[in-house]
């Protein structure tokens, strides 16, 4: 283990007290309120978490100081995120970061916090600096020199950089790739503007990996578990990670069969310190429990006496006093539930060497050796926003499935490759229909156009009792999400309702329809012939039967639009006022003005 430290140059520096300047700026604002006494812009996020739950009660409260609140609360979360990119990622990845900001901003149905972040005139001058600063963030040139170290000087073969920002893993790539041969390995789908990998495009670039045809893998998070990835002679943090877990992993990708090394890089004076502490430490309470369970165990195998069985005894080895094999076991041992491959038990008559009875077998068999414990799992995806709620804990304690967490670009939860679903309360839907706030229909509009079967959650009761709403205002929006969106719109009384529900429609989709999970799923084209009904059918809005009718008759579209008001008529469902309207719309000169 080797820990680099870096000192970041001025230039980086300013962009972050000019960002820490509004941070502490907004908290003022936010202590006003009486959530926080804290203004320091390096806070906890234990305390950030504390003052948005709050900020919540004041709107529970229907207090308009807790929704205002909540909007600075996100402009700080939004500022904070750029002030972790410019200290321990690059000026490169903040300079991203600032331009999707900025496009946010400009979009229909922007956030007020995005607004307000970008037109402030020190963010402003922070993003200047960010466009106008022409060199590299120290980690880099830190990086290649103990890639060369390692490839070079050390004769090593393989490395892999993890870095926690896909926008780094980008311009890693890219400035490695002058002097090594690298190549880059991110998640599924379109994540912030960039381009990511199919699972596909994952083990070809992992078989390349494995078969030394590149030097150095620059990895987000997704090759942390889960995959094979090869022994390599060098892991090199690009910060350190928070989590200890994450951090055992990223090691562990090295030193398995030859000895290995970690390079763990760190920016003075940032958070990357105090990351790498928190690591450190839960690390060691890790060992720390590892060791007093291990003497707890020695203590008990101390204690056992005579009468009692001891921790050997369950390898089918130990020998009585007096010398001889046991003749039988007071309990039965793990072995004892193991299948010969001919699926015969493995405890035949001694006499006989035949097997037990089948029946019998097949009753004490617990588990075979060779059997899948992810054969009947269904998987869930979940949206890393929706930790707010106990639905995604819920839905990993439960057996047969499997969560995992992603940053979704569109829903809440994906559970399979067609569905997806938006949860909303019942509060914010009708809050949606009271504030003038439209973003709930452009997400199930962004829904709508990602997946086929898209499904929108309306989680509560009471939805016509909870606010002052008229009912018709109501069934409208339900209308609008069911009819222009094609959405299904599902009601849930409570969070553990929902719940279920997720479980239910997942394994209806991965277990009676058979399909997969995709994070990023498209939906569907319509076919030719539900192209030509479309067309047919929106002329002087004849509907889909009618235009079907239309289509057997005349075989084309444009068939359809040249036929005669006569040969009209002969059409099932066409009578002398639709014919007419065909007729009219079809053959009448555009005049442009409405009429």
């Amino acid at each position: 283990m080797q820990w680099e430290r870096v000192d970041l140059p001025e230039e980086i520096l300013e962009i972050r007290e000019l960002l820490n300047e509004v941070i502490t700026e907004r908290l003022e604002d936010l202590k006003e309120l009486g959530v926080t006494n804290a203004t320091s812009p390096d806070l906890s996020q234990k305390k950030l978490n504390g003052m948005r739950a709050e900020l919540q009660k004041l709107i529970n409260n229907d207090q308009s100081e807790g929704y205002q609140g909540m909007s600075t609360h996100a402009e700080i979360m939004k500022l904070r995120r750029a002030v972790e990119l410019v200290e321990t990622q690059s000026v490169e990845s903040v300079r991203r970061y600032f331009e999707r900001q900025r496009e946010d901003a400009r979009s229909s149905g922007a956030s007020k916090a995005s607004q307000r972040m970008v037109s402030d005139p020190r963010v402003r001058r922070a993003m200047r600096k960010a466009d106008t600063y022409d060199d590299l963030h120290p980690k880099f040139s830190k990086a290649r020199i103990l890639l060369a170290q390692t490839l070079g000087i050390g004769d090593g073969e393989r490395v892999i950089v993890f870095t926690e920002s896909r926008d780094t893993a980008e311009a890693l790539t890219e400035f490695l790739g002058k002097s090594f041969d690298t190549r880059k390995f991110v998640g599924q789908g379109d994540k912030e503007g960039s381009d990511g990998m199919t699972q596909n495009e994952q083990q070809e670039r992992l078989d390349q990996f494995r078969n030394g045809e590149f030097e150095v893998l620059v990895s987000t998070s997704v090759a942390e578990e889960g995959l094979d990835v090869p022994e390599v002679d060098l892991v090199l943090f690009y910060e350190p990670v928070p989590t200890a877990i994450r951090s055992i992993q990223r090691k562990g990708r090295t030193g398995r069969q030859a000895e290995g090394k970690v390079v763990v890089l760190m920016a003075n004076d940032t958070r990357d310190e105090a990351f790498f502490w928190i690591a450190r430490r839960r690390e060691q309470e890790m060992e720390d429990e590892l060791r007093e369970l291990k003497g707890v165990a020695d203590e008990v195998e101390e204690e056992l006496d005579d009468a009692q069985q001891s921790l050997a005894e369950f390898d089918g080895a130990s020998t009585g006093d007096d010398g001889e094999a046991r003749e039988e076991r007071l309990n039965p041992g793990l072995d004892d539930f193991a299948e010969s491959g001919d699926g015969e038990s493995d405890d035949a008559d001694a006499d006989t060497g035949e097997a037990a009875d089948d029946d019998d077998a097949e009753e004490g068999v617990v588990a075979t050796a060779d059997s899948d414990p992810e054969e009947d799992v269904i998987e869930i995806v979940v949206d890393q926003r929706e930790l707010d709620s106990p639905i995604a804990k819920e839905l990993s304690r439960r057996e047969g499935v499997r969560t995992r967490l992603e940053t979704l670009e569109v829903g809440d939860y994906v559970l399979s490759d067609r569905v997806a679903v938006e949860r909303k309360s019942v509060a914010d839907f009708l809050d949606t229909l009271t504030g003038g706030d439209r973003s709930m229909f452009e997400q199930v509009g962004d829904l709508s156009r990602a997946y086929a079967r898209p499904v929108v959650i309306l989680e509560g009761e009471d939805l016509y009792g909870e606010r002052n709403v008229h009912p018709n205002a109501i069934r409208g929006a339900l209308s609008s999400l069911a009819i222009d969106f094609d959405a299904s719109v599902l009601r849930t009384e409570d969070e553990d309702d929902t719940a279920d529900l997720l479980e239910v429609v997942a394994g209806r989709e991965q277990e009676e329809s058979d399909r997969t999970v995709s994070v990023h799923g498209e939906k569907s084209g319509k076919t030719l012939a539900e192209q030509q009904e479309y067309v047919v059918g929106s002329v002087a809005d004849i509907g889909p039967v009618t235009a079907r009718a239309l289509l057997e008759e005349f075989s084309t579209v444009e068939a359809v639009m040249t036929a005669r008001k006569e040969d009209l008529l002969e059409v099932d469902g066409i009578g002398e006022v639709t014919a007419d309207r065909l007729r009219e719309v079809v053959g009448s000169e555009y005049t442009g003005d409405g009429s």
